[in-house]
């Protein structure tokens, strides 16, 4: 299939998804010791050792390929253990925590928060790493080829944006479909300082703030790990993590999670239309540039708009409505300590958040002017990625 040479909207460096295992440049070392593999499983072994470690190198030379074993096998080991323990053993119990939720209240449908929702969260990070590595070899990489993207560079670009669409769509609506039941529908603000504090939820809410807490955690490790040249944005893209963290456990600790279940809408909604886009310009979609148009409302809408909104409330709802004080035997914490670290971090989102709207209208300015322009990463940097393969192997 003929191919177009690409515009700025899909290269543009914006948005909040980290590589992925697959997506990483593959080092030379690494290209080494996968020839050196593949050298000795092609001689004949003639003893059991040898057997045995043919089947070692194997399983390692899959593993380099498919990068989404390691951790399903870290999850069918858990879960294995889980099944065989023994129920009053210490590590049936432990491994319990890390399955499943902790904390139900007895006599209601409301779960509580606690020390083991780390181990929940942690357990679900790695959840979220098999997922995504196995949505990216068996499903999004071929799916590029499908649809004629052949440089490396632009299929480790769709891969991610395509994944992106997947869990933020699926997040996002299940985020809705939660506030949607609440007073805070369709990001009330007052409501969250009335019903404050929140200190317990049902399964529905419990689950999904603490699976975007493991989706961010799985983010920022793979950021910090990622060997790949950084993005231009790479000071930036770490900020916002570095804060993103910060928020949910911080909101989770002091019970303002209708604030952060508003906030995790505004973001999953936007990268969601922010993948479409991108993965509309790998496909060469002729309505790549009105959907453009369409993701820039929404984000300005969603991330700026709304957040300043929550932004203002706080800065005139959260002392004057609801309780005002700091008890820590009630677990009350709106009171004169928390109100500007809340403002602090929401106005430090909200920067990088404002940077990036710049590099939108950036893109917009270059689509009026003419049509596609050269962008910091462009095609031909994504051939001499390429060549340099070809070299090295």
């Amino acid at each position: 299939m003929s191919r177009r040479r690409g515009s700025s909207i899909g290269k543009f460096e914006l948005g909040d998804t980290s590589p992925s295992l697959s997506t990483m440049d593959v080092s030379k070392h690494q290209r080494q010791k996968s020839s050196e593999r593949l050298i000795s499983l092609a001689e004949k072994p003639t003893t059991d050792k040898q057997v045995l470690k043919k089947l070692w190198l194997s399983y390692l030379e899959l593993c380099y390929r498919q990068t989404w074993i390691h951790p399903l096998t870290v999850l069918l080991a858990t879960i294995g253990t889980y099944l065989i323990s023994n129920p009053e053993g210490k590590i049936h119990q432990f491994l319990e925590k890390c399955i499943f939720p902790s904390y139900p209240i007895e006599g209601t449908d409301q779960y509580g928060k606690g020390e083991n929702d780390f181990y929940f969260v942690a357990y679900y990070a790695i959840f979220f790493t098999f997922f995504r590595e196995f949505m990216m070899c068996i499903f999004l990489r071929p799916l590029a080829y499908h649809f004629g993207i052949t440089k490396e560079g632009k299929v480790k670009r769709f891969m991610e944006q395509t994944y992106s669409i997947i869990f933020f769509g699926t997040s996002g609506t299940c985020g809705l479909w939660i506030m949607s039941k609440l007073p805070i529908w369709f990001f009330q603000t007052t409501p969250m300082y009335i019903d404050y504090p929140h200190k317990t939820h049902d399964l529905y809410f419990k689950v999904f703030y603490l699976g975007e807490a493991a989706f961010w955690l799985q983010q920022f490790v793979i950021l910090i790990l990622q060997v790949e040249k950084p993005r231009k944005d790479h000071y930036e893209f770490v900020f916002h993590h570095i804060i993103t963290v910060a928020l949910i456990w911080l909101s989770y600790r002091f019970h303002f999670t209708w604030m952060g279940l508003e906030i995790f809408v505004t973001m999953d909604i936007s990268d969601t239309f922010l993948g479409i886009s991108k993965t509309l310009n790998y496909l060469g979609s002729p309505i790549e540039v009105p959907f453009f148009i369409l993701f820039m409302l929404v984000w300005i809408y969603m991330r700026h708009y709304i957040n300043l909104k929550i932004l203002w409330s706080v800065l005139t709802e959260f002392k004057t409505v609801g309780e005002w004080e700091l008890n820590w035997i009630t677990q009350q914490y709106k009171c004169y300590i928390s109100q500007p670290i809340v403002f602090g971090l929401i106005a430090a989102l909200q920067l990088v958040n404002l940077y990036w709207l710049f590099l939108v209208f950036r893109i917009l300015y270059r689509i009026a002017m003419g049509g596609p322009a050269k962008d910091d990463r462009s095609d031909d940097e994504d051939e001499e990625e390429e060549e340099e393969i070809k070299k090295d192997q």
